[in-house]
């Protein structure tokens, strides 16, 4: 089973080493890494280059403008070879060495799954050995309780993609949201839980930058139930904001 991995960059340079590294150090080999590059302007794509040869054939990438990182991630989509396509952001890393592994373990034992997702830990910003939260997705719920799969561990075949489509640019802040609705409760694909913590994710994102972002994205998310034919309650909001809490504890 070929992975197809995908880092969208954009000035990406502080952090951008330890997510290949992160990439490197997978046991997994049958992969392949895209890495979309938004016309950086630091030293991402010196970085890029350098750790090219590293990959040995395996690394592709571009640079060029996008429209945002959900533009780059599709653009990484659609250039794909994998039976999976699963995204590692470019301030994100592997939080083991055979998360891959996992995964691929996983869809093996569960033939007819379309979806494997998993946990992660928040880490700190400048400190990723310290954990400061834990999403521990479990198994499936409605997302009008707002249960959802943490999005760094989600794995879906690239069929999937091609019969149900991309991210959605309509949403700024919330395609990833959006496009797992879509998949899972539209479209009813078949999910697996993994329950094990294979990404770490660096706290801090364009929706909680401030206030203004966290009530646009759950506008955002409001909205996608109603563009996709579901059913929420105006206290949905409420829903969202519960399980978000509980990662503290």
């Amino acid at each position: 089973m070929k992975i197809s991995l995908i880092t969208a960059t954009f000035n990406s340079a502080k952090t951008v080493r330890d997510t290949f590294e992160s990439v490197l150090h997978q046991t997994y080999s049958d992969y392949e890494y895209l890495v979309i590059d938004g016309a950086s302007n630091d030293s991402t794509i010196e970085i890029i280059k350098e750790y090219e040869p590293k990959f040995k054939g395996k690394m592709k990438w571009i640079s060029e403008p996008d429209k945002g990182i959900y533009d780059a991630m599709n653009k990484g989509f659609k250039m794909a070879t994998g039976d999976v396509l699963a995204l590692i952001n470019s301030d994100d890393l592997f939080s083991r060495a055979d998360s891959l592994q996992v995964v691929v373990n996983t869809f093996e034992n569960h033939k007819e799954t379309d979806c494997v997702y998993a946990d992660l830990y928040y880490v700190s910003q400048s400190d990723t050995n310290k954990i400061v939260r834990v999403w521990r997705t479990g198994t499936q719920k409605p997302f009008r309780k707002g249960w959802l799969p943490a999005h760094p561990t989600f794995y879906v075949k690239r069929s999937v993609y091609e019969n149900y489509g991309y991210f959605n640019l309509n949403y700024p802040l919330a395609a990833d949201f959006e496009l797992m609705l879509r998949f899972v409760e539209r479209y009813d694909i078949k999910l697996i839980y993994l329950p094990k913590h294979i990404v770490k994710m660096r706290l801090g994102g364009a929706t909680s930058k401030n206030l203004k972002n966290i009530y646009q994205q759950n506008k955002e998310c409001y909205r996608a139930f109603k563009e996709n034919g579901l059913k929420v309650s105006p206290f949905y909001i409420v829903y969202r904001m519960l399980p978000k809490i509980k990662q503290f504890f």
